[in-house]
């Protein structure tokens, strides 16, 4: 078969390790997964009275255009229903925007370290990486401006940054984007968004009107809690959603999965105590760092990265040897760094004695 040269060698995405999993290994009875990225205290309740009440009639395909999530969309973000774009995930659209835009006579901008999946679509099309290191866990963004010329087709932005958890700055975005020629696409991946607590952050919806080659991406899998149900949206203007939408699959976002995020987008008191949570659990962490002289990347996310003076991998190890799944930095660029996920209180405190007493 003729596969396509770009795939030889490439592996799937590795997620973490699974609690059924690292149980059977290590014949543990409980185990706290802190390496995804989930939202620890699950979703709202008005997601659980939603599945109560759903009757699914698995003969029936979903509504292709998901018209109640993309109007509940619209009135919760303030743009209009033909500028969202929906997505199994917003992994989903970025493999659109990959398929649209980038082949081999074309290059891609990005941070290094990211998200994986930017690069790895990248690959898959052929298109030439520009990876620009960060500087501080942060975007350089003046060496991403240096990186783009007339083959650039795509510019990637994940803030607050994972792995880093570092947030940048909105007056710093409007100015890039203000530098970035109009033919390039520039994608804003905002998939903590929820998290941030930096009274400096500004809601860059107003900003689509303003640039045309802007793209926000969203999703429901991290403080809404419905990593499950797959369901991430983008947010531009009419024109970039029409030239995106013919990629979409066919419904591909399921019935229950339109109604669960429906439901947890109209409770935004609980996204708001979420944040506190988190806010009191990041704290946790960096107490326990300062104290120890352990370097951190102050975090906007739901995740902190994190020194530990040990080799990532083997640190990774003898956390799961306990009961604890966190991220190895190795995996995610970032070696002699764990990222764990911001868990509840006692989980938390949990984490932090075991790695106190691993590094000891």
């Amino acid at each position: 078969m003729n596969w396509k040269p770009q795939l030889a060698g490439m592996k799937a995405y590795q997620p973490g390790k699974s609690v059924e999993e690292v149980k059977q290994q290590y014949g543990l009875e409980s185990i706290v997964k802190l390496a995804s990225n989930e939202n620890p205290f699950g979703s709202s309740p008005k997601v659980a009275e939603f599945l109560k009440g759903f009757a699914l009639n698995p003969a029936v395909y979903p509504d292709g255009y998901a018209a109640g999530l993309r109007t509940a969309l619209a009135a919760a973000t303030g743009v209009g229903e033909r500028q969202v774009l929906l997505g199994s995930g917003s992994d989903e659209i970025i493999v659109m925007i990959a398929r649209a835009l980038l082949g081999p006579d074309t290059n891609t901008v990005m941070a290094s370290p990211t998200f994986s999946q930017y690069r790895h679509n990248a690959i898959i099309e052929g298109a030439e990486l520009r990876e620009v290191p960060l500087i501080d866990g942060a975007h350089d963004l003046d060496g991403m401006l240096e990186a783009i010329d007339q083959h650039t087709a795509a510019v990637w932005i994940c803030s607050p940054n994972n792995p880093t958890g570092v947030l940048t700055s909105p007056a710093a975005v409007r100015s890039f984007i203000g530098q970035v020629p109009a033919d390039v696409l520039v994608v804003l991946d905002e998939a903590y968004f929820e998290y941030v607590t930096d009274p400096s952050y500004q809601n860059p919806i107003e900003l689509l009107q303003e640039f045309p080659n802007l793209l926000v991406l969203r999703t429901f899998s991290k403080a809404y809690g419905l990593a499950g149900f797959r369901v991430g949206y983008a947010l531009g203007q009419e024109e970039v959603i029409a030239r995106l939408d013919p990629l979409r699959p066919p419904f591909n976002v399921t019935s229950i999965s339109q109604g669960a995020a429906i439901s947890a987008l109209s409770d935004q008191a609980f996204i708001e105590e979420c944040r506190e949570l988190n806010r009191k659990g990041l704290k946790q962490y960096e107490e326990f760092a300062d104290k120890r002289g352990l370097h951190y990347f102050k975090s906007s996310g739901n995740f902190i990265l994190m020194e530990t003076g040990r080799d990532s991998d083997e640190m990774f190890q003898e956390l799961m040897k306990r009961g604890f799944i966190v991220r190895s930095g190795n995996a995610l660029g970032a070696l002699g760094y764990i990222r764990i996920t911001v868990g509840t209180e006692q989980q938390n405190r949990q984490l932090l004695d075991v790695l106190d007493e691993v590094m000891a």
